[in-house]
């Protein structure tokens, strides 16, 4: 065989490695269990609110109509120059479950969301914290069900992804790919049988954490300088030795996390470096990537316009490609994704790379910024 086929070869063992590792691990990712939580624990839900004048009522009223009654909402007004505030203040009125935190000047070396929630879940006077975003909505039995999936994982922290709502294709070709890397890489049954701060994850739009354990843990101080909660509040408490676990909540919660394509290369250039962690990382997903997702296109695209590919390469590039989407097909299928563009997956999974590569640079830059604010760590060496 020539080089090409065999790099073609190694293109089908590893987009048949992720496949596999995704169903394997779509087994596990389940959803919780239709009986309630026999529990009447009190939920704090902890929403930090930076100009959210146009999610923030229609958040807190999906919290509201809960039918796990045992709750209170918590929203930390953070500097708002927007209706923000004067929305809060009439909800507040409006039920006694809203409360606003009082608010302070950001202190140096502290994240802003990360400082809000920590304000929020130090205010907070439930057993149970959840912090989310005020994109985020929910349906009625989520706290219910959420109960239910913590006990049944015995977890101090369970997490999950929202069902992500997509309204352009620029959108639809990046953010479903949050579910392709998680599903991909994180073997949940190791997730599950070790203590490993690394074997975990969780979503920052959803992390539903044991309020003792948080305060044991540090609270959100432990990680004042991150724009990654999702990532590393899990890791936190694992270091203090408790128990985080992933749920599926598809059905349960859903979020239009950005608007238009703009928005959504700013938001995932903020973290997605730092949701990796290493340049050495960066290097190994990046060359997994073009081998398994891009590599295998290019040669039918070039065989396509006439250029000299022998055959056996050819017939491993379309095996490599119809694994590749096969597996994004599962996924939109699972998730109530965009069919279209799980279609143009190469395209998402080129575009994901360059923001992942745009985010190692602004790190290493000190350039990343969110919501009007420069953070410069952590550091991208």
């Amino acid at each position: 065989m020539t080089a090409l086929a065999w790099v073609i070869v190694v293109s089908c063992v590893l987009a048949a490695f992720a496949l596999a590792m995704t169903l394997w691990n779509l087994a596990l990712y389940r959803r919780p269990g239709e009986t309630p939580a026999s529990t009447g624990a009190s939920v704090s839900i902890c929403v930090p609110a930076r100009n959210e004048q146009d999610n923030l009522e229609a958040c807190v009223r999906s919290l509201l109509a809960q039918t796990h009654r045992n709750v209170e909402v918590l929203v930390y007004n953070d500097h708002s120059t927007d209706r923000t505030g004067e929305i809060l203040s009439r909800l507040a009125a409006e039920d006694p479950r809203v409360r606003a935190v009082p608010v302070e000047d950001l202190p140096e070396g502290w994240n802003g969301k990360q400082f809000a929630c920590d304000r929020a879940g130090r205010a907070a006077r439930s057993d149970w914290l959840l912090f989310t975003d005020a994109d985020v909505r929910f349906e009625p039995a989520c706290i219910e069900r959420t109960l239910a999936a913590a006990a049944a994982a015995r977890a101090d922290l369970v997490s999950t992804f929202p069902r992500q709502i997509t309204g352009s294709l620029g959108e639809a070709l990046v953010i479903p790919l949050i579910h392709v890397i998680l599903l991909s890489f994180l073997p949940l049954a190791r997730m599950r049988s070790s203590s490993d701060p690394a074997a975990s994850a969780g979503c920052g739009q959803f992390l539903f954490v044991r309020r003792e354990a948080w305060l044991a843990a540090g609270g959100h101080g432990t990680f004042r300088n991150s724009m990654h909660d999702g990532i590393m509040m899990p890791r936190t408490l694992r270091r203090s030795g408790f128990r985080t676990d992933l749920f599926d909540g598809t059905a349960l919660v859903a979020c239009r996390m950005y608007r238009g394509f703009g928005a959504t290369w700013r938001g995932f250039a903020k973290n997605a470096y730092e949701g990796l962690g290493s340049l050495g990382l960066l290097l190994f997903i990046t060359m997994f990537n073009a081998v398994a997702y891009l590599g295998p296109p290019a040669v039918l695209l070039a065989r396509a316009f006439g250029a000299e590919v022998d055959r056996s390469a050819a017939a491993g590039a379309g095996v490599a490609f119809g694994i590749a989407m096969a597996h994004r097909l599962i996924l939109a299928a699972r998730f109530r994704q965009s069919i279209p563009s799980a279609l143009l997956h190469p395209i998402g999974v080129a575009l994901m790379t360059a923001i992942q590569w745009w985010s190692w640079y602004l790190a290493l830059t000190g350039r990343r910024t969110w919501r009007g604010r420069v953070h410069t760590a952590p550091s991208a060496a």
